[in-house]
């Protein structure tokens, strides 16, 4: 409901799920007394296939109607004051479609990101020599168990009570909590910024989902951290390929994890990559 010097504006919009979406009738009914007169996009029309979720009907009875009552006189001053009621809610709709759209477009780049990497971990364990970390397990590590307590660690002292020394496990255990893992630093330039993190061995690579402009470079490293630019126009190319988007991804991580292994030779780090990429999507 908004209130405008001419009347009341109001009436219900609804943004439906996808799979009630229809391209048939496209548009919000426009209603003077009850009476739908003509039906209007409102400027929608340039989203695309998203103005299909957008239905809905709006009540202005102060509107004046042409003679053969199907539109209205749109230079009257009573239309104009609509307009900018109805330009502050198609606002507020955009604002509510683009923040689902972002949240839809982050999930599927945390899918695509935490899969790129599980192919380049692959490779890496695959090719110790290529790696910058040292040997990467196939696998997770296993963790040493605690339970039982090993034979001979069990003493009596003087008036025949029992001491329990701590075993070898424990005693790494002890070691494995006192020694903190310190993780790189990754610096985020945007809230919206996408982080994943991987164990490489003893060490861990990060890979960072960030905005760093259209003219900004494709991607960069610092220290262990990956850093990948959602505003670069290859990027956002590719983002929309599902067959692509992982290579794609993968593609810029091994560049960056070949160029951390120090080597003088351009084309060294080139076979490296090639190598890395080759074996992460290998099918056996």
């Amino acid at each position: 409901m908004e209130g405008t010097k001419y009347g009341l504006v109001s009436g219900e919009i609804v943004i439906t799920p996808k799979s009630k979406a229809s391209m048939k009738d496209l548009g919000i009914d426009i209603k003077v007394k009850g009476v739908t007169v003509k039906k209007d996009l409102f400027g929608m029309e340039t989203w695309g296939k998203v103005i299909s979720r957008v239905k809905g009907e709006i009540n202005a009875d102060f509107l004046p109607i042409t003679s053969d009552r199907t539109n209205f006189i749109i230079d009257s001053a009573e239309y104009q004051e609509f307009l900018k009621v109805m330009g502050k809610i198609i606002s507020i709709i955009k604002k509510i479609l683009g923040k689902e759209a972002n949240r839809r477009e982050e999930r599927k780049a945390g899918r695509v990101v935490k899969e790129a990497l599980k192919k380049v971990h692959k490779a890496l364990a695959q090719n110790p020599d290529l790696s910058p970390f040292g040997p990467i397990p196939y696998g997770e590590e296993d963790e040493l168990g605690g339970g039982a307590v090993a034979e001979g660690s069990k003493r009596k002292d003087e008036k025949g009570i029992e001491i329990k020394l701590k075993s070898e496990t424990e005693k790494m255990e002890a070691m494995k909590k006192k020694k903190k893992r310190r993780h790189p630093l990754v610096k985020r330039i945007t809230p919206n910024a996408i982080v994943r993190r991987l164990r490489m061995g003893t060490e861990s690579v990060s890979v960072c989902l960030d905005f760093f402009g259209e003219s900004g470079p494709e991607c960069f490293s610092e220290g262990n951290v990956v850093y990948i630019n959602r505003d670069h126009p290859l990027y956002l190319r590719e983002s929309r390929k599902v067959a692509t988007y992982t290579m794609y991804v993968a593609r810029l991580i091994t560049q960056e994890i070949s160029l951390m292994k120090a080597t003088k030779s351009p084309r060294v780090a080139f076979n490296r990559q090639s190598k890395l990429l080759k074996d992460a999507f290998a099918e056996n």
